[in-house]
Formats: C-alpha cells, sequence, structure tokens
C-alpha cells in the first residue's frame, strides 16, 4: 500500500480499520513491556506488580486521549533514579511508606504535566539545550549500570548502618570489592552473565524472524528455566527470585498517602523532578516517533502531554510508577508495524489479561535476570556512540555534556541539567551572544520572509519557532539569517527539523545566508554550532 496516499484513520474508524496490525504490534510491545517494567518497578524500589499496572493504565486509559498515534505509554527506565531517590529520601529507609509517600508525589507533578499541556507548555522542550539533555539521560544510563551491576552479581549494596545505598558514586566506588567476588553467588552470577550475553548478543543474529522476538522476553524464558535447573529458592537471608505480595485483585485500592507535608522542601523537589525531567522525556519521545512515523503525520505535543499528566493521577492514586511516552516500546511499535493508538491500547489489554491469569510465575523470575534488563538500557543510554557523537558536533558539545554527567552524578538531576544549561550560557556570552540575545529573539516578517537579527540560541529560539510554524507549511517560506552572528547547536538542529516537517506537507523552509557561517570549533557537523566568518 502506497504509504503517502494512505493515512491510517483515527478514533473508533481507526480501530476498525487497523485492527489485526494494531492488535498484532500491541501483542509484541506487550511481550516487550511485560519484563522492563517488571524490572524498572523493582530497580526503583516499587513493588515490581505496580510496574505492570501503570503499563496497563498507559494502554488502556491514556490511548484514548493520547495526542501521539505511535507512542506506547508505560514506567521508563530514565524515570528510575528519580523514582528510588524519592522513596529512600520520603521514607528515610523504610521502602513501604517511601513508597506510599512518593506516590504523592507522582500524583501532583501529574496535576501539574495536565496544567503544563493546557497551557500549551509543550514547547519549551525546546528551550532545553540538546547537549545537557543527552548528559542528563547518559547520566541516567550511568547510574542505572552503577546498581544493576551489584545485582547482577546477586549483592545487594547496604550502607553501613543497613540501608540501600543509593549514591552513583559510591555505587561505582564499590564495583572495585564487588567484581573480584563477583562469582560468590556461583548460579545467580551465571544465570546473570547468560541474560547479559543475551541482551547485548541477540540483537546481532542474522535471522530476521528471531530478531523480532525482543531480547528480555528471550532473558525471561531463559533465565526462568535456568533458575529451576539450578533449584534457586528464596531464603530469609538470601532472595535471588522476584516475587509478588499482591495478586492484580489486591492492587485496585487506593495506595497513596499525603503524609509527607512535614518535609515539604523534599517532597516539592521530587514534584519539580518528576513532573519536569517525566515531561520532557516523554516529548522528546514523542519528537523522536514523529520521525520515524511512515505516514509522516503530526503529534499534539500538549493533548499527549495532559494524556501522560492525567495518565501519573491515575498510576499515582493506585500504587503506579509515573508513566512516559517511551522510547524503546514506541521504537517496537512502530517497527512492528503499529498504526494507530489502539496499538497501545492492545498493549494494555494484554498486560491486563496477563496481571489476572499470569502473575503467579513470578516467584521464578531470577533478580539478575532483570538486572541485565535494565544494564542494557543503561548502556543504551551511555553508549560510548553519545560521547562520540557530541565530540564530532563539537568539543564545546562534549564539554557541556562531560559536565551535565558528572554534576548529576555527584549531585542530582535537576543541578546536573542546571549546571549544563549555565555553562552553555556562559559558552555563548564568551562568544560575543549578547545578554539581550540570550533571552530575546529579533526578527521582523515580510509576507513569506522571516529576517532575523542578533543570535539564535536555546533560550531564545521558541518566539523565532512560533513565527515560522505559523507559516504555511504547504508553501516556501525563507528564513534570512544574514544579519545573524551566531546559532547555536540546538537551534541549528531545530531548524532542520522544521525543514523535514515542511518537506512532508509538500512545502520549503529556505534558510538564506548559512553560507557565511563558520562551524565552530572546526567541525564539519552539519548540526554544529556556526558564527559569522
Amino acid at each position: 500500500m502506497n504509504q503517502k496516499s494512505f493515512i491510517p484513520k483515527d478514533g473508533w474508524q481507526g480501530l476498525k480499520e487497523n485492527f489485526s496490525a494494531d492488535a498484532l504490534s500491541g501483542f509484541l510491545v506487550f511481550l516487550l513491556a511485560l519484563p522492563l517494567s517488571l524490572g524498572i518497578a523493582k530497580a526503583s524500589e516499587f513493588p515490581p506488580i505496580y510496574g505492570l499496572l501503570t503499563a496497563m493504565i498507559g494502554g488502556i486509559v491514556v490511548s484514548f486521549i493520547a495526542g501521539s498515534p505511535l507512542t506506547i505509554k508505560g514506567p521508563a527506565a530514565g524515570l528510575i533514579v528519580i523514582v528510588a531517590g524519592s522513596v529512600h529520601e520520603l521514607g528515610h529507609g523504610n521502602a513501604e511508606l517511601g513508597w506510599h509517600l512518593a506516590l504523592g508525589a507522582v500524583v501532583v507533578a501529574g496535576v501539574i504535566q495536565v496544567l503544563f499541556g493546557v497551557l500549551k507548555f509543550g514547547k519549551f522542550s525546546d528551550i532545553f539545550p540538546l547537549s545537557a539533555v543527552h548528559g542528563m539521560l547518559a547520566a541516567i544510563g550511568i547510574i542505572i549500570m552503577s546498581k544493576q551491576l551489584h545485582i547482577l552479581a546477586g549483592v545487594t549494596p547496604i550502607t553501613l548502618d543497613g540501608k540501600a545505598m543509593v549514591e552513583p558514586m559510591d555505587l561505582l566506588l564499590l564495583l572495585k570489592s564487588t567484581i573480584p567476588n563477583f562469582f560468590e553467588h556461583t548460579e545467580v552470577a551465571v544465570i546473570g552473565l547468560t541474560s547479559l550475553a543475551i541482551v547485548f548478543g541477540w540483537p546481532m543474529l542474522k535471522v530476521n524472524f528471531l530478531k523480532k522476538i525482543p531480547a528480555p522476553l528471550i532473558v525471561l524464558l531463559v533465565s526462568i528455566l535456568m533458575s529451576m535447573a539450578f533449584g534457586l529458592k528464596n531464603t530469609e537471608d538470601f532472595k535471588p527470585l522476584l516475587t509478588f505480595d499482591k495478586g492484580f485483585f489486591d492492587i485496585l485500592g487506593v495506595n497513596v498517602s499525603f503524609e509527607g507535608y512535614h518535609q515539604l522542601g523534599t517532597f516539592i523537589k521530587f514534584v519539580i523532578m518528576f513532573a519536569l525531567v517525566g515531561s520532557l522525556e516523554a516529548l522528546l519521545t514523542v519528537k523522536a516517533i514523529d520521525m520515524m512515523d511512515p505516514y509522516k503525520r503530526k503529534s499534539n505535543y500538549n493533548k499527549d502531554l495532559i494524556a501522560v499528566g492525567f495518565g501519573n493521577i491515575i498510576a499515582g492514586i493506585f500504587g503506579g510508577l509515573p508513566m512516559i511516552s517511551e522510547v524503546a516500546r514506541s521504537s517496537a511499535n512502530v517497527n512492528n508495524g503499529g498504526r494507530t493508538r489502539w496499538a497501545n491500547l492492545f498493549h494494555g489489554i494484554f498486560i491486563l489479561i496477563f496481571l489476572i491469569f499470569a502473575v503467579s510465575f513470578s516467584d521464578l523470575i531470577p533478580m539478575t535476570a532483570l538486572a541485565a534488563m535494565l544494564i542494557g538500557v543503561g548502556w543504551k543510554l551511555a553508549h560510548p556512540k553519545e560521547f562520540g557523537h557530541m565530540f564530532k558536533i563539537g568539543a564545546d558539545q562534549l564539554v557541556v555534556f562531560l559536565v551535565t554527567i558528572v554534576v548529576t552524578l555527584a549531585t542530582d538531576l535537576l543541578l546536573g541539567i542546571a549546571a549544563g544549561i549555565l555553562l552553555k550560557i556562559i559558552l555563548h556570552l564568551f562568544r560575543g551572544v549578547s545578554l539581550k540575545s540570550i533571552v530575546k529573539s529579533e526578527f521582523t516578517v515580510e509576507d513569506n520572509v522571516i529576517h532575523v537579527n542578533g543570535s539564535i540560541v536555546f533560550s531564545n529560539f521558541l518566539t523565532l519557532q512560533a513565527a515560522i510554524q505559523k507559516g504555511d507549511h504547504t508553501q516556501q517560506l525563507h528564513v534570512d539569517v544574514t544579519k545573524v552572528n551566531f546559532i547555536d547547536h540546538s537551534s541549528i538542529e531545530a531548524l532542520h527539523h522544521m525543514e523535514d516537517e515542511f518537506k512532508a506537507e509538500g512545502g520549503v523552509l529556505d534558510i538564506i545566508g548559512l553560507q557565511h557561517f563558520d562551524n565552530v570549533h572546526g567541525s564539519k557537523h552539519q548540526l554544529a554550532a556556526r558564527k559569522r566568518k
């Protein structure tokens, strides 16, 4: 079928028209979401079953109001660090209490996300410099791996007073004692290494039909068989297997608590982190999946933000993790032939069926297998190619990227991304960008030409972006930058994305005058920051 002439219908007509394609994709995404949701919940210090609850709500509830046709909603590895931190800080070492109090922050953050969407704040995701955002995600990947490498060996890192260790630098330093004793629990280590080999080796298979089976599902099946063969059992002193204390009908009650008012500062901090980081990750995923959409549809970012916020309110009330539009599952949906929002619905329905009928097998799942899956996720977030990509764009972008990582590891996510943004602004000032241009974009509009003056940087780009978006995407629009003195990396990339949007709708966005610029630091990358010759 010609994808240029065929655009899948939305709504109930779309459900009928694309039933088979969306149902099949939803089932395949469910196979991927099942083990990942369990692992993410466990790593987030939530009862594992509530990871599945979040995925179910993200599919069955959020699908009806989502603004993105192809994204899959559910718990995300990118929020593990924040969720686990909220449980520890709000509960002061009491995981049960911390979970209930963290849910209050999830609910309030969900309300804020709904307001973000109503106030059309979706566009503000573009004010975050991309090098800082990628640095934040890479830091999250490092933090995930820093803990899961211990779990892989069957070790739970604890502090001197017996509480679970959560500080990333401490967890990294503790590897010097975990690695030499990796095979202390031989069976656990063997299952963990086998699972890790599958996580990294399965995508390399040359057989296409095997590659379509999600690696986490293979890990789940193989690790369960190995745990049964080894006769692994949970004891009072050593618990290598995942356990569910509740079944589906036990988790339907309200679990949220707002009794953490006496630690209001900590509560507010996590509300802000859930709302900002969750919204940013969700919006970045929607943008990425829009670029993958074979039908070249454009999502309604604000509507999707409202949908995610509403989903978080419901999930938080009943005990679930915060959800976002999750990139791995959404990418799988596109690759599996999903066409509409109903693929997300089907994924949620299959999660529900599993919760009702098959949850009893959970006490066979080795935690080291879940750790292997999460190490794979963390590796993708902090892959060495991310460092190389930043360096190719420019040494300045690599510096911002690295500073964001280091500050995040040493402090927390909010301070990390704030440090990246501040450093970016300082670099711009040293390059001659005026304080006025940092906060204000200067341009005039004449017919189909936008004449820009001063500088174009991440912090002033929104007004220029709005002017471009107002243009008729089926016609030709010119953006004249001949009087601009500097354009940063984030703005260059955003302009290229808008060129693609115009092209997809039959129009042309023409950037006039880029030939008068040199890439900074000698970079030849097309997305490098540029300064007037």
